[in-house]
């Protein structure tokens, strides 16, 4: 083969990489990407953590300035929704985890998404009348305790006042999320990584019973009834 002739072949081989390099950039775009995995970022402690040494971590894990991200906010206690919004005020809500509180009853968190573009009080009621409605499936179809307990979680989840909302989901800054962990009655902000997806966030809040491990609470008291 001649040396003209070696040359065309290169050149032509050139071409066609190009050819295929430009098909795969424009086949397999960032689209095509899988999405993130559900519930791969977990905000909350893990079972059996030291609650102490769980809340000592948590403002390094803060954006840093002029970040949004999403955070977990954490109440000592469940609160009223009016409570709720304004231990947040200033944050954006995304989700809302509820809680009917029982003594020595273990009862169900409820992760309800709030409807963007909606007033935030309105949004969280709405939520709350999802639960309850989640509540009163789960009492018609269980028997027995657990058909009790669901039982007197819609009867509480039905009223507007309940003190029900164990923690909620917000986005903000670093110093959004500085101002809302000073609040009266916020025991926790736990912030995710900026690039974190609300999909990718999987919920375990603590609870205002886990003082000194992340461990469940009992489950021995008698059910209050519906």
């Amino acid at each position: 083969m001649t040396a003209r002739r070696r040359l065309a072949v290169l050149a032509a081989c050139v071409v066609v990489a190009a050819l295929l390099a430009w098909y795969g950039a424009t086949r397999f775009t960032p689209s095509d990407a899988p999405p993130p995995d559900v519930g791969s970022v977990r905000l909350g402690p893990e079972p059996g953590d030291d609650v102490g040494s769980y809340l000592a971590k948590l403002p390094a894990q803060l954006p840093p300035p002029g970040v949004q991200t999403l955070a977990l906010v954490q109440f000592g206690n469940e609160l009223t929704a009016p409570e709720a919004l304004a231990a947040v005020g200033g944050t954006e809500i995304d989700e809302a985890v509820l809680r009917v509180p029982l003594t020595r009853v273990q009862t169900a968190l409820r992760f309800e998404p709030l409807e963007p573009g909606v007033a935030q009080a309105t949004a969280l009621d709405t939520a709350r009348q999802r639960a309850q409605m989640q509540a009163t499936a789960d009492a018609g179809r269980l028997t027995g305790r657990p058909r009790d307990v669901a039982a007197a979680e819609a009867a509480a989840l039905a009223e507007p006042g309940c003190r029900c909302v164990l923690a909620l989901v917000v986005r903000s800054d670093r110093a959004g999320l500085q101002a809302v962990a000073a609040r009266s009655g916020v025991r926790a902000v736990e912030a995710a990584p900026p690039d974190a997806t609300i999909r990718e966030l999987a919920l375990a809040p603590l609870l205002p019973e886990q003082t000194e491990r992340a461990d469940p609470p009992p489950d021995d008291g008698p059910v209050p009834p519906a």
